[in-house]
């Protein structure tokens, strides 16, 4: 049978790249160290995994049938993710603006970058960091700037409280400190 009549896995569905999860017209803000994370994750896929597993591939497209080849169909499916990984890098990283520590001004107030330690109604504080959306890591406590929390906290000073709409409902945080940590220089 002539290779144009077997399925092979389109994968129509797996090519679609990774939606802009930015809304239009707001600036793709990210800390010093994020913007680290993503050229890091970039040249990782670029300069090692994606050479790897095209490498398997090729190994695997070599020993004969590849509709029952597992070795090639899995990496083959593997190969187009880290090929939309890194369509979706390479736009995030050129559309960046870094936002730096150093050059950050009105210090009293919550912006991008703050850590924020801030009161609940129950009197349990919570130390949260306003980073972009892709640094974004709840277990290490880095907030979505546009985030309903970042977003209740933004221009906020010590002392106030703001109002956050939660999944139960409005709660009441006050604002306890504000810091903005310096990066260490590599």
């Amino acid at each position: 049978m002539s290779k144009a009549f077997t399925k092979e896995g389109d994968g129509e569905d797996e090519d679609r790249d990774e939606p802009d999860p930015l809304p239009a017209n707001v600036k793709n803000l990210v800390t010093l160290e994020g913007h680290a994370v993503l050229v890091k994750e970039f040249n990782f896929l670029l300069k090692e995994e994606r050479p790897r597993i095209t490498e398997i591939v090729s190994w695997a497209a070599g020993n004969g049938d590849r509709s029952e080849n597992g070795d090639y169909i899995y990496n083959k499916k593997r190969l187009r993710e880290i090929d939309r990984r890194i369509r979706y890098l390479t736009k995030r990283l050129d559309d960046i603006e870094i936002v730096d520590p150093n050059l950050q001004q009105g210090l009293e107030q919550v912006f991008f970058g703050a850590t924020v330690t801030y009161a609940r109604e129950d009197n349990s504080e919570h130390t949260i960091k306003l980073v972009g959306i892709d640094e974004a890591n709840l277990d290490e406590g880095k907030v979505n700037w546009m985030s309903p929390i970042g977003r209740a906290l933004l221009k906020s000073r010590v002392g106030d409280t703001v109002e956050v709409r939660t999944d139960t409902g409005r709660e009441t945080i006050e604002v306890v400190s504000i810091k903005y940590l310096i990066p260490p220089q590599a």
